[in-house]
């Protein structure tokens, strides 16, 4: 059970990195200082990129100590949030998503950034939704 959960929070960390805007330390962060000496120890001669780090760790598991172990379930937890935030997100701006940026490429913040250009025009449910994710 606890290998399959740190699969999975080994994925989502991947994908959440850019996800959390908070002012206190995000998913990466948590996971990395938490798990800096098995990092280290472990996987120090592992080219970062493509999650060959994670792996690493993940092949590893059964030697992560109890700050490792929290510092994962700490940053499992900080990902539940950010994905429900992003969630509630789009769902509220949807529609002025579909209306204002439609024609701009997903990535690299484009949608983001097409939103921002429009944040006059967009509706009182997606600003409310961007005041409530951003606090």
């Amino acid at each position: 059970m606890k290998r399959i959960f740190l699969l999975m929070v080994i994925g989502l960390l991947s994908f959440a990195q850019f996800a959390c805007a908070a002012k206190q330390k995000g998913p990466l962060e948590t996971f990395s200082e938490g798990c800096n000496v098995e990092l280290k120890t472990y996987c120090s001669q592992v080219t970062p990129g493509e999650g060959r780090v994670l792996a690493c760790l993940y092949a590893h598991s059964d030697k992560l100590s109890g700050q490792c172990e929290y510092a994962v379930y700490d940053a499992a937890a900080q990902l539940e949030r950010v994905i429900a935030s992003l969630v509630y997100l789009a769902n509220e701006c949807r529609g002025d998503m579909e209306t204002y940026c439609a024609d701009v490429p997903m990535g690299e913040g484009r949608v983001l950034e097409c939103m921002e250009k429009n944040e006059s025009k967009l509706s009182q449910r997606c600003k409310q939704a961007i005041d409530d994710v951003t606090e």
